[in-house]
């Protein structure tokens, strides 16, 4: 294997692993703990909340997959391509499973809204409000993951990537905060360390460079390490960006293959499509493209159609590794 094919197979679990678990949660999203814990579902089901054929993802995947896209059409982070990808999405449906989009938070559709009716900056779209700490931009935030990863940046321009990036629809700090959590935490495990040494790596005073203390005390469970020793009655599964993180780096530590995970994330009720799907992009990374079961990826819809943009991305990260090497 040479050196391209390997960064192809890595990212391709990683985000592998992200699509299945949206698809796996989609069908029982906003349904709660108690309903699933009594119905637990183990295999691919379709139709429930959105009545949509098993497999299909849901905006997590559409907003991430165009991002990839967007990098690999321009060769590099383009806001302004990123923000006309996701009015593509949002009003022509398209990065969709089946061609419908069926699901989008209020938060993301005003800031793409904001985009096209005000022609203002992209990276000043979205709300920085409280009430803006939904886990939209979280959710789409593995092409930045790699890029970064893949990058020879300093700390500041990586912060200052993923603050735009996340700005483009939430621009709130403790949204930009969990962003850049998940992406030194997904570095990590990129880097080869376990998952529980990738969580006991997250060091705290590196934030405090970067973002205020009240924003830092809503990850204090994460950033102080006392997220593993929780247990599930510990755990929220909403939609606010920081349960969502939460819920996803605790059933990442709690369970032992990419299958349990996806299972555990989906049990926890609510959010199921998003936090089965960030779950999936961490435990993938863990394990491998291959633990991921058979039965559930062949039934994930238009998989060849991500495949094909995720190889034209990697040719742009290579690309990108070269021109470090040779500096």
């Amino acid at each position: 294997m040479n050196e391209n094919d390997d960064v192809l197979d890595i990212v391709k679990a990683g985000v592998l692993g992200f699509v299945t678990g949206d698809a796996f949660g989609v069908p029982v999203e906003f349904t709660s703990r108690m309903n699933r814990k009594e119905n637990l579902i183990t295999e691919m089901i379709g139709y429930g909340t959105y009545q949509v054929p098993e497999g299909t993802w849901s905006d997590d995947t559409s907003m991430t997959i165009s991002s990839f896209d967007s990098i690999r059409e321009c060769g590099n982070i383009n806001y302004q391509d990123i923000m006309d990808k996701y009015y593509g999405w949002l009003k022509e449906g398209k990065y969709t499973a089946t061609g419908r989009v069926f699901d989008v938070g209020s938060t993301t559709a005003y800031a793409i809204d904001n985009y096209y009716k005000n022609n203002i900056d992209p990276t000043k779209c979205g709300g920085n409000d409280e009430m803006s700490n939904g886990n939209g931009s979280l959710m789409r935030m593995l092409p930045i993951v790699y890029y970064l990863h893949y990058s020879d940046l300093d700390e500041e321009t990586k912060i200052d990537i993923i603050k735009n990036y996340s700005s483009l629809t939430h621009g709130n700090e403790v949204s930009i905060l969990g962003c850049t959590i998940y992406n030194d935490y997904m570095d990590n495990l990129l880097k080869g360390y376990s998952k529980k040494d990738s969580y006991f790596e997250l060091d705290i005073d590196k934030y405090r460079t970067y973002f205020s203390e009240n924003a830092i005390e809503r990850y204090r469970r994460i950033l102080k390490h006392e997220l593993h020793d929780l247990e599930e009655k510990d755990i929220r599964s909403s939609g606010y960006v920081v349960d969502t993180l939460e819920a996803c780096i605790w059933t990442t530590l709690k369970t032992s293959s990419y299958e349990e995970s996806i299972v555990e994330a989906v049990s926890l009720g609510d959010d199921t499509d998003t936090i089965g799907a960030i779950t999936g992009s961490m435990t993938a990374t863990v394990y491998g493209v291959e633990s991921i079961p058979d039965r559930w990826l062949s039934k994930v819809k238009r998989k060849d159609y991500v495949e094909n943009i995720v190889t034209g991305y990697c040719d742009v990260l290579n690309d990108q590794r070269r021109k470090s090497i040779s500096l």
